[in-house]
């Protein structure tokens, strides 16, 4: 078996039983498994006066972990600069949150350019090099500059945008060419696929050699959508152990005929919390029969908060949320329930499992796995309803949720209303046929589908 080196602007604590996040979830058990070499940013800053600095190199069972040191100066121009002031909102359809500096994307090649320096003396010959996100769009090209004829992969996690948006930054085609060095390139959605080929005809005049299959530079470069998953069976063994607090709170919740609606995400500009709290809040409206018997629980965990795009948002949630909370609340009721910090997954699947809706209304995301674990956690006899929205990755094969669209409060009340009011056998017959999807495109097949492609040498001919 050939080696697996994966590399990522970040490394996941490996010692760990359990992970957060897609890509941290998608990797750790996989490496896991089969063995490998596990390449990023430790998140340590040192001082520019400090650097530079050496790899720390540590193994974890058959895992090595080599992490990286960036200086101040390389966390601001390509971190928070180039990688979330610019590519993340672009990414991501928000060109009015766009920032870009001459100096960010100086940063952002030097850093590049770091990482293939310290990752060319670790490779063997057959090493397979799995490369993650948009940090790194550049890294095949900086290893090819330094000789490295390795099977390189490369997936992005987060939406690729149509070439009209990629158009409105400078260096666009800069980037996509770097892109194009990869041997296999993966994306979440077909929308985000054929979003890749139509740059590649409109802005470089190369036509699909099939429906996968490009060249580029005398090279066979292949692309794919690879649906990133969950480990479905270990999510349902998590939901089903009892969590004593929320087993307390659903029993309260029991007792007094009350549902709750909840919705967990990263506090992100991106995923549509001031929306969804509108939505939540016109329910109220629409609905009076729903005040004092339903409650949302609003978890947002903490992440970039030296980015002020965060910070505004953490501001107008806490001001919607005391808003509502001041209008609707009574002595023994509290409409929205919000918290901003992190809650470990065995909580969070006891959560999903406890409320009747799961909230999942992105204004642009990748896959969202938030989504997925929702359907994992429920009860098969008495199954919560999915909310979805139609600019989530996941909603491309979750179709069996209530598909809505995030920039409509009105459709967004009207479906939290149907999801609480939905008779027990349509609720059944969602979630049997949401449960057959999750699985089929589980964990296990993202990491096998994307890497017989990396295996297969024959394509690269």
């Amino acid at each position: 078996m050939r080696r697996l080196v994966v590399v990522s602007n970040r490394v996941a604590d490996l010692s760990k039983t359990t992970q957060s996040g897609g890509l941290a979830v998608g990797l750790a058990d996989s490496l896991k498994s089969r063995g490998g070499v596990w390449v990023g940013w430790d998140g340590a800053r040192a001082s520019d006066a400090e650097a530079p600095l050496e790899p720390r190199t540590q193994t974890f069972g058959d895992v090595t972990s080599v992490t990286i040191p960036l200086t101040e100066e390389d966390y601001q121009e390509y971190y928070l600069g180039f990688s979330n002031s610019v590519l993340w909102p672009l990414f991501h359809y928000r060109l009015d949150l766009v920032e870009y500096r001459t100096a960010f994307m100086e940063g952002y090649r030097r850093v590049n350019a770091k990482f293939a320096d310290a990752l060319t003396p670790l490779l063997r010959p057959d090493d397979l090099v799995w490369v993650h996100d948009y940090h790194l769009l550049p890294l095949a090209a900086e290893l090819r500059k330094r000789g490295c004829r390795q099977r390189t992969g490369f997936f992005l996690h987060i939406p690729f945008p149509s070439p009209d948006i990629l158009a409105a930054v400078p260096r666009h085609r800069w980037l996509v060419e770097s892109l194009l060095e990869f041997d296999v390139i993966g994306f979440q959605t077909h929308t985000d696929l054929g979003n890749l080929h139509r740059y590649a005809e409109d802005h470089l005049g190369i036509a699909l050699a099939d429906e996968s299959t490009l060249r580029f530079r005398d090279r066979t470069v292949v692309t794919g959508c690879f649906p990133i998953g969950i480990d479905v069976d270990a999510f349902v063994a998590m939901a089903e152990t009892p969590v004593e607090a929320v087993q307390i709170e659903q029993m309260r919740r029991k007792i007094l005929g009350r549902k709750q609606i909840i919705g967990v995400d990263r506090l992100d500009y991106t995923k549509g919390l001031p929306d969804r709290l509108r939505a939540f809040e016109r329910l109220l409206e629409l609905y009076p029969d729903m005040r004092k018997t339903v409650a949302l629980m609003q978890i947002a965990t903490p992440t970039r908060q030296d980015v002020d795009a965060y910070a505004e948002i953490r501001a107008e949630l806490e001001a919607l949320s005391g808003k509502i909370n001041g209008r609707f609340a009574d002595f023994n009721w509290t409409p929205v329930r919000y918290i901003h910090r992190a809650v470990p997954r065995e909580a969070l699947a006891a959560l999903f499992r406890a409320s009747q809706v799961g909230f999942v209304t992105p204004l642009r995301d990748g896959m969202n796995l938030v989504a997925k674990e929702y359907v994992a956690a429920q009860d098969p006899d008495d199954p919560g309803v999915l909310v979805l929205s139609k600019f989530a990755g996941a909603a491309e094969d979750l179709r069996e949720a209530l598909i809505v669209n995030p920039y409509d409060v009105d459709d967004m009340a009207r479906s939290l209303h149907r999801g609480l009011t939905m008779a027990r056998d349509e609720r059944q017959e969602r979630q049997a046929a949401l449960m057959r999807r999750i699985r089929r495109h589980d964990a296990k097949a993202w990491l096998d589908g994307f890497l017989a492609a990396m295996e297969d040498d024959a394509a690269a001919a």
